[in-house]
């Protein structure tokens, strides 16, 4: 069987079935068939990530073939006749005269295969001392700053020993199984554009303990060990707590003469051109920084509340551009309209970015700065300045020509991004997720070639991070959409639809065609759906899962059992899909109950509803990554009023002052 190669213009995508028999001599034998495999050579001293990744490559050489190379740590006397050399090492200079090692770009990532050996190494930085820190949402061990030789192992495994983690734990691993294995030889390298991953599946990102159910996975994917920690949320929620006491001259002039913290603590701002605020600012970046003296990015972004209670005092709005789109805001009982808060912002996060630069001259340390709420439009002077990155709320995830509802003029999010795009030289993008047909709900709110279209039009705008509120990890009803994304996070120039030709083959075999027609069946409604109703609500959901669609898209199962072999992993692999349309439809029922309920209570609907819950408890207890049980349990507010004891909260229709920052 040779060597499967698919290329694109753009990249190449490795299917690889690697060979059988019948090597060339140039081709690296890491084990011949009953043979004993090349062992894999580990630098001297190296951090325990790395470590481990090399000791998961001998676990999955032992899985292909079934025999475990030896791991040896350091540089062998003598040099082994064959090898892979996980990490660069003086050794492998000599083996490989011919390439150079030195890794010029962040994260870069080299795989080298030659006759006798192979290289899989990458750029590594790393403080011995400091491999312990606290990140923001827990404990961070093994913590690097840049993680090359991992990534790079993670890439061997997928594109030349053809392992895919298609969705989290083992039935979502696919190994192809033989005796033999040989590498053809190659050169290969790669440094990712999106230096900041870790927020794209932020549930399941390096140190966070909360939802998320992915952690192996997204490591797997080189999502989760990025070189730059991104925030997704704002810089000052604890400030008026800490300094209100002490320095209250520090938060935001109100109409009324107070600075008040208006309209709340959590949510206070601050009075941006006061130079208290910079000097704390700072302040706080030598803590985090005490901490974890791995970051970059510090955030200065302000608090959500994003159109109540910003400084009006003489200094801070002469910072503001007359011609800057009109905007309404909100203080105690008076509201205005006043010009966007861009250059506002760019103007602050300029001034502490000239002051982040004299305090650490020889760092590349940068101010984050939210493009949000009222500072969404293009500023109309202001520019960043090269110690400032922008990160742009821009909520075209999983939208078509969404209005920013604090828009005037009625500019589409989209627009809004390309503004920026061209005027800055790299930027973030942060969107929302929302929720246009069930993504909160685990539901197959799938938009999977729009998606695609995305990301590699944000790639082209320069971004250099990703952060999405939030990827619920509902890998059932959404696993597609998910595993390209992966992809395209880690080479924006790999081939999209080859990459989904490899998802649905390696997934499913005999059944590929069959799954495929299901879930692309569910994204042309799904599509079609939003591009009529927006952000219509749960409640209208109904209206998109008929039992037409729900009836298509079992029937399509149906015929993708028929099509796997009994007992096959093919078929287990079915059957994890049919339990999100099992639970689209159970969810399904309870909606369309629970809206006639809240009209006329009726105790025969509750106990129904209630019995389908009952039977999605069990649905999520026996596949638990098919969905996310915690973000879909019916106390949580996504899931409001869809069971009689826990009701939908009333809220106000929509207005430009509602908060949409979570």
């Amino acid at each position: 069987m040779g060597d499967l190669l698919r290329k694109s213009s753009a990249g190449v995508f490795l299917v690889c079935l690697l060979t059988l028999q019948g090597a060339s001599a140039e081709d690296f034998v890491l084990v011949e068939a009953g043979g004993t495999p090349a062992p894999i050579v580990v630098f001297a001293d190296a951090p325990p990530r790395t470590r481990a990744a090399a000791v998961e490559l001998a676990d999955y050489v032992e899985k292909i073939c079934g025999r475990r190379p030896e791991i040896i740590d350091g540089a062998p006397q003598p040099v082994p006749e064959r090898a892979v050399w996980v990490g660069y090492q003086p050794t492998v200079k000599k083996l490989f005269p011919q390439t150079d090692f030195a890794f010029k770009h962040p994260e870069e990532t080299l795989i080298v295969v030659g006759e006798k050996h192979a290289i899989v190494a990458g750029r590594d930085r790393w403080d011995p001392a400091r491999l312990n820190v606290e990140g923001g949402k827990g404990p961070i061990e093994g913590r690097q700053q840049e993680y090359g030789t991992v990534n790079a192992v993670y890439t061997f495994l997928q594109d030349q020993l053809g392992v895919r983690w298609l969705w989290p734990r083992e039935l979502g691993e696919d190994v192809v199984r033989r005796e033999r294995i040989a590498i053809a030889a190659q050169e290969r390298r790669h440094h990712p554009q999106i230096r900041s991953r870790g927020g794209v599946f932020h549930y399941s990102a390096l140190g966070n303990g909360g939802y998320g159910k992915s952690h192996d996975w997204t490591l797997r994917q080189r999502l989760q060990l990025d070189s730059l920690q991104m925030s997704g949320g704002h810089g000052f929620g604890d400030w008026w707590d800490r300094y209100h006491e002490k320095h209250p001259e520090i938060f935001a002039l109100q109409p009324d003469g107070t600075r008040s913290g208006f309209p709340n603590p959590h949510n206070a701002k601050l009075c941006m051109s006061n130079s208290k605020v910079w000097e704390l600012w700072l302040e706080d970046v030598a803590a985090q920084l005490a901490k974890d003296p791995n970051l970059e990015l510090f955030n200065a972004s302000p608090n959500d509340g994003w159109a109540s209670g910003h400084c009006v005092c003489e200094h801070c709005r002469a910072w503001d551009h007359p011609d800057g789109e009109p905007r309404m805001f909100n203080w105690f009982k008076q509201n205005e309209l006043h010009p966007a808060l861009s250059d506002r912002d760019v103007t602050f996060a300029n001034k502490l970015g000239e002051l982040l630069k004299q305090k650490y001259p020889d760092k590349n340390y940068r101010v984050l700065m939210l493009s949000y709420g009222h500072s969404r439009p293009v500023p109309v002077k202001a520019r960043p300045s090269e110690q400032v990155i922008m990160s742009l709320v821009a909520n075209f995830y999983g939208r078509t020509g969404l209005v920013d509802r604090g828009s005037t003029r009625g500019d589409t999010y989209r627009k809004q991004f390309e503004g920026w795009a061209g005027i800055v030289p790299s930027m973030l993008w942060r969107p929302n997720t929302g929720s246009p047909a069930g993504w909160q709900q685990g539901l197959p709110d799938l938009s999977t070639q729009q998606t695609i279209r995305d990301l590699k039009d944000v790639a082209a705008a320069n971004c250099e991070g990703i952060y999405i509120d939030g990827v619920w990890e509902h890998w059932a009803t959404l696993g597609p959409q998910y595993y390209v994304m992966a992809q395209l996070v880690w080479n924006p120039q790999v081939d999209a639809a080859a990459v989904l030709d490899d998802y649905y083959e390696r997934g499913f075999g005999p059944a590929a065609k069959h799954v495929r027609e299901y879930y692309e069946t569910l994204e042309a409604a799904r599509m079609k759906f939003t591009a009529a109703d927006g952000e219509a609500g749960v409640f209208s959901f109904p209206k998109l899962y008929t039992p037409e669609l729900l009836g298509a898209s079992q029937a399509s199962l149906d015929r993708a059992e028929a099509a796997a072999p009994p007992d096959s992993v093919y078929a287990r692999r079915v059957a994890f899909v049919q339990a999100g349309l099992d639970y689209t439809r159970l969810t399904i029922e309870n909606v369309k109950l629970m809206d006639g309920y809240w009209k006329t209570k009726d105790a025969a609907v509750a106990a129904k509803v209630k019995e389908n819950w009952s039977e999605i408890e069990q649905l999520l207890a026996a596949n638990p990554v098919a969905l996310n049980a915690g973000p879909v349990r019916p106390i949580t507010p996504r899931m409001a009023g869809l069971h009689p004891d826990y009701p939908a909260k009333k809220v106000k229709p929509a207005r430009a002052v509602e908060l949409d920052l979570k």
